[in-house]
């Protein structure tokens, strides 16, 4: 924490070519520049770039984004003088190493507005699906389609949906869906009956919830536990005409088990997210009228974007100003955190 209320840290910024003017616009470095001292308004693509380490001295405050180098150990010998690393995007476990959390860095992560865009995309993809796009939709670019749905069982009145994952997704997705007249029930091994009756829902085991919801949405990080956690038994579970609906990561699901079900018309799937990503170019599930696909677009896209530096930006003014962070990622939660 810094202890030292009111004054004006060094700060550079990390990140890959082409987001000033795009994820970091101007009133973003005119806002760092006023809450600290802006080493330089170009930002560092390569830690060990001709010019840099002298800046990397000096820095106390970086500001990551998309592309951010890793912060190697021998990059942290490079900045003895960093506090805080303040990343504008989701996860950071491509960025930091143990190095990080040994010397006591500050680390936060603008996962939390992110989450945003990917939990309306669920939510309306949740809504559509119940209302019947998947299929009414291939029905109309298809008039000789057999469509393969009881119409007077259409609709969101009474529905049950199953979220997988508590995360900061899930949770959003619920209190989105809490204007709609839906039972919504989490998995979540982390999540206790008393939260998820604080959100309106309730919790149950994943087998259970795959057997019970009317629309299952997947909201769980990737990780080693989480790796084809909807499997064949889960899909299985699944009643006919299940919609499945994935913003999360295709990892999350054994991708044969899905392609076999989706083959057979069994299941419908609104997918955000496949594995592998992107599918072959011959995948079925690019022509089958029971799947809708997106290629990784309900994260923050265009002006979206600047959300995610908003973050960044006040947890550095916090930084400055002695305040405790929004969003700290601790070192501890990286096993079941995205």
């Amino acid at each position: 924490m810094n202890d030292q209320v009111g004054r004006r840290p060094r700060i550079a910024l990390a990140m890959m070519d082409g987001l000033l003017g795009y994820a970091l616009m101007p009133r973003h470095l005119e806002e760092l520049a006023r809450v600290g001292v802006l080493l330089d308004h170009e930002p560092i693509t390569d830690f060990a770039a001709p010019g840099v380490l002298p800046m990397l001295s000096e820095v106390e405050v970086l500001v990551g984004h998309w592309g951010c180098p890793t912060l190697t150990p021998d990059v942290m010998a490079a900045m003895p003088n960093l506090e805080l690393f303040a990343y504008g995007a989701g996860t950071v476990k491509w960025q930091v190493t143990h190095a990080v959390w040994d010397r006591g860095v500050l680390v936060t992560s603008a996962a939390a507005a992110n989450a945003i865009p990917v939990a309306e995309f669920a939510a309306a993809a949740i809504v559509l699906a119940n209302k019947g796009l998947v299929w009414l939709s291939a029905g109309e670019r298809d008039p000789g389609l057999e469509v393969p749905l009881d119409t007077s069982a259409l609709g969101n009145v009474g529905k049950r949906v199953g979220l997988v994952g508590a995360s900061h997704v899930g949770r959003l997705t619920c209190e989105l869906l809490s204007r709609h007249d839906l039972d919504v029930a989490f998995a979540d091994p982390y999540l206790s009956p008393q939260e998820a009756h604080s959100m309106g829902a309730e919790v149950m085991g994943l087998d259970d919830l795959c057997g019970w919801c009317d629309v299952l949405s997947l909201h769980a990080p990737d990780i080693e536990s989480t790796k084809g956690m909807i499997g064949r038994e889960q899909l299985a579970l699944l009643a006919d005409g299940t919609p499945l609906v994935n913003t999360a990561r295709g990892a999350l699901v054994d991708p044969e088990a899905l392609e076999a079900e989706l083959v057979s018309g069994r299941l419908q799937a609104i997918l955000d997210v496949t594995e592998p990503e992107p599918l072959p170019a011959d995948s079925p599930l690019r022509t089958l009228p029971n799947v809708v696909l997106t290629p990784h677009v309900a994260g923050a896209t265009g002006a979206e974007t600047e959300r995610l530096a908003d973050l960044a930006v006040e947890e550095v003014r916090r930084f400055a100003a002695g305040e405790p962070p929004l969003y700290p990622v601790r070192q501890a939660d990286l096993d079941r955190i995205a």
